[in-house]
């Protein structure tokens, strides 16, 4: 556990060195990141030696608030310099349901145009759209379905960027189940949506049955 002078430190030491680090230039010098980065790697190894995806999940929660004063540190003085720990801590709080947490992050990421670390093939713009549907299906298998509000944000901070078209289909078929309970015309529409860009996202059962539904409420 991070104590509160630790964490004061980790926090002011990573906004001076983010706000000294110009845009698009790599963080790698600066010695709180380096601490940081070096952190990470012993926790990535940690990792690996577990094959369980439910404990990953467990272990990283557990891992994640010692990034906090950081992430903090960084989102307040950045001026938007490559950073794997902060894009990697992005990842890990979609994974375990931070998704308010991952979103903050995101907005910064895309706002100074930042990539993902060399283990990610994707775009960070593909990766937030691609992880957060994911999220919100699994969230939604569980019963504990994720904001709509939420999701239209992130398809607000990605719409514009480019990636595949079935990637940003799964988002619009995501906030279309999110926002079904009380708003079904604005989930079609997003159904509809998912549909046109990607004709095998799974949404033609779903277009049906709300059409339905619409229909049955309207009589």
């Amino acid at each position: 556990m991070t104590s509160p002078a630790k964490a004061h430190f980790q926090r002011t030491t990573a906004a001076l060195e983010a706000a000294k680090a110009s845009a698009g230039s790599p963080m790698q010098g600066a010695t709180g990141y380096e601490l940081m980065l070096a952190q990470l790697d012993g926790h990535k190894r940690r990792l690996k030696q577990v094959q369980s995806i439910a404990r990953k999940v467990e272990i990283k929660r557990e891992l994640l608030v010692e990034y906090d004063p950081y992430v903090e540190g960084v989102l307040s003085g950045g001026r938007g310099a490559q950073d794997d720990v902060l894009m990697t801590v992005m990842v890990w709080r979609i994974d375990t349901g931070d998704t308010a947490g991952a979103l903050a992050i995101a907005r910064y990421a895309i706002a100074h145009g930042l990539t993902m670390p060399d283990q990610y093939s994707r775009t960070t713009a593909t990766l937030i759209a691609e992880e957060f549907a994911g999220a919100a299906f699994s969230a939604r298998g569980d019963g504990e379905a994720i904001d709509a509000p939420l999701l239209l944000d992130v398809l607000a901070l990605v719409d514009e960027q480019d990636m595949p078209d079935e990637v940003k289909a799964k988002l619009h078929k995501a906030i279309a189940y999110a926002l079904e309970p009380d708003n079904k015309p604005e989930a079609l529409n997003h159904l509809q949506q998912a549909l046109r860009l990607h004709d095998r996202v799974g949404v033609k059962d779903d277009i049906k049955r709300i059409e339905r539904d619409i229909k049955n409420t309207s009589v």
